[in-house]
């Protein structure tokens, strides 16, 4: 399974969020960079990157962030956040991420996002499907939509896409444990999707039952920085 550690970044600071309440931000490191650095030494070879300040914005902010996490290591960094346009794509691209995440964009502008697919491809654009109650919702997590999971997933993979980042909000940041079974029922009913989990994860058990569910990839940063997962303790699980 590919472990995935996140850093959100609000005023280019290492943060996290609980269940998307921008009111319930915690600061954990000031320097995201070295936050970073720490994770390749530790064998990680992929990061995810949320600017959190670009999501409430709707629009690219911490690029310079990007800039530095991409530049300072080795690290594959796939990068989201307030993705809206073509030149916020360009930004993010040039600032060193090998990938991008689209999630409110292929709600409310499908046209833009399917385009985006089309030019780079399904390797490099990656679908960001947050849920709530088996419902996609947008904007940083603040708005909800009534847009079904499955068949949105399924209409978007018909369109190119090959991966998902999936947010259950209801779990994110509470360190309850990440939902398992909607990840079974994801790749149950789309198995040719890659499905990245996201959310929840609380202890190294919690990762090992994702694995043992078949799960190819997950995200997850709140247990490692509240120390509820050591950094030694991952290496039985990278692959």
């Amino acid at each position: 399974m590919e472990l995935i550690p996140a850093i959100d970044v609000i005023e280019g600071k290492c943060v996290r969020l609980s269940q998307g309440d921008y009111a319930r931000a915690r600061v954990y490191h000031d320097d995201p960079l070295e936050v970073a650095k720490a994770f390749e030494a530790a064998g990680i070879r992929r990061l995810h990157v949320v600017d959190l300040d670009g999501a409430k914005a709707r629009h690219i902010v911490n690029w310079k962030t990007l800039e530095r996490l991409a530049a300072g290591t080795g690290l594959v960094v796939d990068f989201g956040g307030g993705l809206k346009s073509d030149d916020d794509l360009r930004i993010a691209f040039e600032c060193g991420a090998r990938m991008v995440t689209g999630g409110s964009i292929a709600v409310h502008e499908p046209e833009v996002f399917e385009r985006w697919l089309k030019t780079y491809g399904g390797d490099r654009i990656i679908l960001g499907s947050d849920v709530r109650d088996g419902k996609i919702a947008v904007n940083g997590w603040q708005d909800g939509t009534d847009l079904d999971l499955l068949p949105y997933l399924e209409g978007y993979m018909k369109k190119g896409i090959t991966m998902t980042i999936c947010t259950d909000i209801s779990v994110d940041g509470m360190l309850q444990g990440p939902s398992v079974a909607l990840y079974r029922d994801m790749m149950q009913a789309l198995p040719g999707l890659y499905v990245i989990a996201s959310g929840g994860v609380s202890s190294l058990a919690d990762l090992e039952a994702l694995s043992e569910a078949g799960l190819p990839a997950v995200i997850f940063g709140k247990a490692i920085y509240e120390g509820r997962i050591k950094l030694s303790e991952l290496s039985r699980l990278l692959c």
